[in-house]
């Protein structure tokens, strides 16, 4: 949530007003009633306090805005802390002339929304052809693979991953004929009943590497811990930034317990997915899993891990992170009809895909965890 706020919210801001060249925008940090000074934490660099005085003017913008029009006059003592701001001082004073203020609970409330709407409307996977103004999705879930259509017009809106960056803010315009076959992608717009078929609305995309492996060691003072990959047993070491996200699977081994041969439960597939049922696509289930902390990783654990696709083949910094990924790993090379060997040691099956250094039997997991 917080990198959807930075990233939405400083967009807005900036975009609001002609921008004297002190302007700050930022996070609201601290309050210092001693000196009626608001501290301001910007994006990048240090923290600017500017003195409140009876001339400060203080307006409140809904996310989203695109002007002023609709501001509302609030008054100062109404900023909160964690208040995404837009602060313009006095010329040649540290004084506030001025303070836009997005609220931290707004913003919350539209990112849930927008979320919500990019479920409902949306759909995920990677890209198996490219035909005229139609991308064809391949998408991965849990009893199978199947096919979504992406119907692209001239007011569809595109954005692209940048390379070695994990966050939205990031991402640049673009336009259809930078996808490429294997890039993820992420669309919204009319989508048909089955879900299947999306005029698309917006587009986003990327070049996407995912990982596994197990845990060697874990850093909780660098926000880094190193794996031995499960494909080539190559040391591998992924960081960890606020922007990054990590989940964890719950312990699936009484499910595990449950599969007859080849994989599945003897009752058919989990999650009530039986004949009749659709499957739930991988992202999807990610998307619903609770946040988990990097404290909660142990040495010996296995995870995949998606990342932009960088400069170097021995780091990447970790867009989602799933950890307790053994039985994920299974089930999912179970539809292939390959057993666990093959997945893990990326023998056959799910493994020559993902394993192998593609995206494919978990595609969609670096959007799911950097969507807008």
């Amino acid at each position: 949530k917080q990198i959807r706020m930075a990233a939405c919210a400083a967009a807005v801001l900036w975009s609001l007003m002609a921008q004297p060249a002190k302007s700050v925008v930022g996070t609201v940090s601290l309050f210092k009633a001693g000196t009626a000074e608001i501290e301001i934490q910007p994006d990048n660099g240090t923290a600017v306090a500017m003195k409140v005085t009876a001339d400060t003017i203080a307006q409140k913008v809904a996310p989203g805005a695109a002007d002023l029009k609709h501001a509302e006059t609030i008054k100062v003592t109404d900023v909160a802390l964690g208040d995404r701001v837009l602060a313009t001082p006095e010329p040649g004073t540290g004084n506030l002339r001025r303070i836009v203020v997005m609220p931290a609970a707004d913003i919350v409330k539209k990112n849930q929304a927008d979320r919500m709407d990019w479920t409902r409307r949306g759909v995920s996977g990677m890209v198996a052809a490219k035909s005229g103004n139609e991308v064809t999705l391949k998408i991965r879930t849990l009893t199978g693979e199947s096919q979504a259509v992406v119907t692209v017009t001239r007011m569809t809106a595109f954005k692209r991953y940048a390379p070695d960056s994990v966050k939205f803010a990031d991402a640049r315009n673009s336009n259809l004929g930078e996808i490429g076959v294997g890039d993820q992608v992420r669309a919204r717009g009319v989508k048909s009943e089955d879900g299947l078929k999306v005029t698309a609305e917006d587009v986003v995309f990327g070049t996407f590497v995912t990982k596994a492996g197990a845990i060697t060691t874990v850093n909780t003072e660098t926000r880094e811990i190193a794996i031995k990959e499960l494909a080539n047993h190559k040391p591998l070491v992924i960081r960890f930034t606020a922007d990054s996200q990590i989940k964890k699977m719950p312990d699936m081994a009484g499910m595990m317990g449950g599969m007859g041969r080849g994989g599945m439960p003897a009752g058919g597939p989990p999650g009530g997915m039986g004949r009749g049922m659709p499957a739930m696509d991988i992202n999807t289930m990610l998307e619903r899993m609770p946040l988990a902390k990097l404290e909660d990783l142990k040495p010996g654990e296995t995870i995949v891990v998606s990342s932009t696709k960088g400069a170097k083949s021995n780091e990447i910094t970790a867009i989602m992170m799933l950890a307790n990924a053994d039985g994920i790993l299974q089930m999912i090379a179970a539809p292939s009809g390959s057993g666990r060997g093959s997945a893990i040691l990326g023998t056959g099956g799910m493994g020559g895909g993902m394993m192998g250094g593609g995206t494919d039997a978990l595609g969609g997991m670096g959007l799911g965890g950097i969507m807008p």
